[in-house]
């Protein structure tokens, strides 16, 4: 018995010690980051922003990114717009009140980074695949940078057509310091 323990005991050691080296560090989000959108010639941040973010740029396959936006801090610089644009018609922050993202896969593309995940807007979700760059500043800091287009009709936001364009783009800027 005790020869069978040995070899088994140093095979589980060696298997949760290879789990210990794909964890990549934690980040902190810091200020000021930006989650920005426009749709047309309308635009507007929210300022509520906040998760998990796991990432190695040596290993980014060990990352994870778990974000949310709170939907009633949405400021367009207009009090009446933001109150539209919180309101049932468009993002309803009463029965939607948070905007998920959840990462399922993060790897190297090009120059930067490509991260696909679990777009939860809405009531509605989506898988969704867009690229990002990841700046350090030292080893303890540096800014996440990404843009993508989402189709407000994919999420049912608003109502289809008239004098509102179909494509949102978004623009996320976000500094993090290392935990």
């Amino acid at each position: 018995m005790k020869k069978l323990f040995y070899p088994v005991a140093a095979v589980l050691i060696l298997a949760g010690s290879a789990f210990t080296f794909l964890t990549a560090p934690g980040w902190q989000i810091d200020k000021p980051y930006s989650i920005g959108f426009s749709i047309g010639n309308e635009a507007g941040i929210f300022k509520d922003f906040q998760g998990t973010i796991l990432f190695d740029d040596q290993n980014p396959g060990a990352g994870k990114f778990d974000v949310s936006v709170k939907v009633a801090s949405v400021n367009t610089g207009n009090g009446l717009q933001n109150t539209h644009i919180k309101s049932g018609e468009w993002l309803d922050a009463d029965n939607y009140p948070q905007i998920l993202f959840t990462s399922s896969s993060i790897g190297k593309k090009g120059n930067g980074y490509e991260v696909t995940g679990q777009l939860d807007l809405h009531g509605v979700k989506k898988t969704i695949t867009f690229p990002f760059t990841f700046q350090k500043s030292g080893q303890a800091a540096g800014t996440f940078t990404g843009n993508f287009t989402i189709n407000r009709n994919d999420y049912k936001i608003g109502k289809p057509g008239g004098d509102v364009a179909d494509q949102i783009k978004i623009d996320i800027s976000v500094p993090v310091k290392k935990i």
